[in-house]
């Protein structure tokens, strides 16, 4: 079964940092597009950061660049997605997702991912 699972999420204090994982299973990333996503209550999902198969080419949405950094490791089946000095507004649930050979320009809401985790949580509050 195709899955990915997504890790490293919790509390921090704005200015801290965390480091997401999004490991698959039943499937290898190498020729995946993975996007990292967020939803804040109330709000639409946001594309926030995606990586080409290669990670040569990478996409931020503007109010992440700087701060988030998205990277992959073939060989261990894994994307990270490391975010520092957080904001409160980078509150939310977290997804990963993954898409089949090309990234497209932008991530957007994620419609054109297929597989996604199950989400995890970053709350960044003093």
């Amino acid at each position: 079964q195709e899955q990915l699972v997504e890790s490293g999420g919790g509390s921090v204090q704005p200015g801290g940092s965390l480091i997401l994982s999004c490991a698959a299973s039943g499937f290898t990333l190498d020729n995946y597009c993975v996007g990292w996503f967020r939803q804040a209550p109330g709000k639409e999902r946001e594309g926030v950061s995606e990586i080409s198969t290669d990670g040569n080419s990478t996409y931020y949405v503007e109010s992440v660049k700087g701060r988030f950094t998205i990277s992959r490791d073939n060989a261990k089946n894994t994307v990270y997605l490391q975010m520092s000095s957080l904001k409160p507004e980078d509150t939310a649930v977290y997804y990963c997702a993954s898409r089949l050979a090309l990234c497209p320009p932008v991530p957007g809401s994620g419609r054109l991912f297929g597989s996604w985790g199950q989400g995890t949580q970053v709350t960044v509050s003093s």
